[in-house]
């Protein structure tokens, strides 16, 4: 009895670089991008996350977030992205509106001075500050004391709050500048805080010493925004263009980053603290690792960016939305699918590029079978379980023989110019992918039939081959086939040059995409001597 024909092994190429790494790849996940334009056209200039309680007990913090725009307060729904409650009872310009880790109550200050704390269910006035004279900044809540906030204003204080009381419970003093952002540091049992300034300086508050800062950094341009690491022994701060890390325990800057080209406006941390995305004037969003602080991923926006906030999952491990806030008046949400939701998406692409390609009947049809072969699964795995029952192997491939193609049946009966017709077909080049032809020219080069199945050729059928040629000449997997099949093919038909336009015309392209790489080579050359001697000296 003969032997089974069995299929062409294909050929095994090494792997290649990874265009994008890990992190890239998690960050390009966040799409399904929702533009929201400004209802008053003002700069969205702050996007408040609620922080996740430090025992672990808060579970509505990532169910929200607010944003803040001219007159205006808005909170939204983390699962819906849209608007549930619009807080619009400022008479100035609003500013940092922060909403506390239960997700109940909301404050902000504005241009007039005035401190404002909302019932987010009810939208009404909670309690009303009148201390400060100028605009006040920044406003946030304390994250181990519910009833605790402070605030940061242009008249160069930073003051400490309690929600019961009418007056500051403190009132810091030190800055010679507006005082436009601060924080509380977190793992503090004394709620120190941090604050930064116009005057170029960061400072480290401790409410029992009120009279003077317990540290200060000094910076040379003005501090437009300060980030307390989770630690509890770091904060960010950035000055200008550059964005430093100050260690608290050593009293001295730990890193000077200088990856934006314009002002850092905004500082937030994702993935639990793990990393640190900063936005600025340019239009650049990047983010950054916390242990060699790299630049990991980022991208850019139409507008300069004044907010950015990450909204963590349900469960606070993974990031689920970014959030971007523009000078334009937009906001960007782009959302991170995962799960069932990656699935159902993937899915509808490929129904999309089905019913763009006019092949939607087909991929129905596949989708039918999947169906099926489900269900047969599922009822003779499962329902049909008992005594006296066969047990089928699923995975016992014997008996099942693949089919053999079109253009191994022509390699197989020694039809070489045939096979290689067929997959280079341009009609047929999507299903014929590189790798197949790698293999096929591969296994005519073992069989010493390259030039059998090159010879001969008209014009028609000799285009698709240069054209294959020209594009997989600067692929390193490929090179070695390629230029072994450039070279046969110029010999055969050298003599043959200048009786068609066509093929004239991509022997020129192949000419020129030669040259190119000839000189990349050289120019790497050179590079690596260069580099030789620089070591060497």
């Amino acid at each position: 009895m003969a032997a089974p024909v069995t299929g062409l092994q294909p050929v095994k190429l090494p792997a290649g670089p990874s265009q994008l790494t890990p992190e890239q790849q998690y960050w390009r996940t966040f799409r399904s991008q929702l533009l929201i334009p400004s209802p008053s056209s003002y700069a969205v200039t702050h996007i408040s996350v609620p922080q996740p309680s430090p025992h672990g007990l808060n579970i509505a913090s990532a169910e929200s977030f607010a944003v803040t725009s001219g007159t205006r307060l808005q909170i939204f729904s983390s699962r819906t992205r849209q608007v549930t409650k619009t807080l619009s009872r400022f008479t100035d310009i609003a500013h940092s509106g922060e909403i506390r880790r239960d997700g109940r109550v909301v404050v902000a200050g504005d241009d007039s001075g005035l401190i404002q704390v909302f019932d987010t269910t009810s939208r009404a006035i909670l309690k009303t500050w009148n201390e400060h004279k100028q605009p006040v900044w920044t406003t946030k809540f304390s994250p181990t004391d519910s009833t605790t906030l402070m605030s940061a204003s242009d008249d160069k204080t930073v003051r400490l709050w309690d929600l019961p009381s009418q007056s500051p419970v403190a009132t810091l003093v030190g800055h010679d500048d507006y005082v436009r952002s601060g924080a509380f540091i977190p793992s503090s049992s004394s709620n120190l805080l941090v604050s930064g300034s116009y005057d170029g300086t960061v400072r480290i508050w401790d409410p029992r010493t009120a009279s003077r800062s317990v540290m200060t950094f000094k910076h040379s341009s003005p501090v437009e925004s300060v980030l307390p690491l989770p630690s509890g022994i770091a904060v960010l701060a950035s000055s200008g263009s550059y964005m430093s890390v100050l260690d608290m325990v050593a009293g001295r800057p730990l890193r000077l980053l200088q990856n934006h080209q314009k002002t850092i406006t905004s500082l937030c941390l994702a993935s639990s603290g793990s990393r640190v995305v900063s936005v600025g004037l340019d239009g650049h969003l990047k983010i950054f690792e916390t242990m060699e602080w790299n630049v990991i991923a980022g991208s850019k926006y139409p507008s300069p960016i004044l907010s950015v906030g990450v909204i963590p999952s349900g469960t606070g491990q993974d990031d689920k939305h970014l959030v971007v806030g523009m000078q334009s008046g937009l906001l960007s949400i782009r959302t991170r699918l995962s799960g069932q939701q990656k699935i159902r998406e993937r899915e509808k692409q490929k129904e999309m590029k089905a019913l763009i390609e006019g092949t939607v009947q087909e991929f129905d049809r596949k989708n039918a079978k999947k169906r099926g072969r489900g269900w047969e699964k599922r009822f003779r795995g499962r329902e049909f379980i008992g005594e006296g029952t066969d047990v089928i192997i699923e995975d016992n491939d014997r008996g099942r023989t693949k089919k053999e193609s079109m253009w191994e049946r022509d390699l197989r009966h020694g039809k070489y110019a045939s096979a290689l017709d067929r997959v280079l077909d341009g009609e047929r080049v999507q299903s014929h992918p590189p790798l197949t032809i790698l293999t096929l020219l591969t296994a005519l080069r073992h069989r010493s039939a390259m030039q059998s199945a090159l010879q001969g050729r008209d014009e028609v059928t000799l285009r698709p081959i240069l054209k294959w040629i020209t594009k997989f000449l600067a692929d390193p997997r490929y090179v070695s086939t390629v230029v072994g099949v450039a070279v046969l093919v110029v010999d055969l038909y050298s003599a043959q040059m200048g009786q068609s336009s066509e093929i004239d015309d991509l022997i020129s392209r192949l000419h020129d995409r030669v040259r190119r790489e000839v000189e990349r080579a050289q120019q790497a050359c050179q590079t690596d001597g260069m580099l030789h001697m620089l070591m060497n000296g």
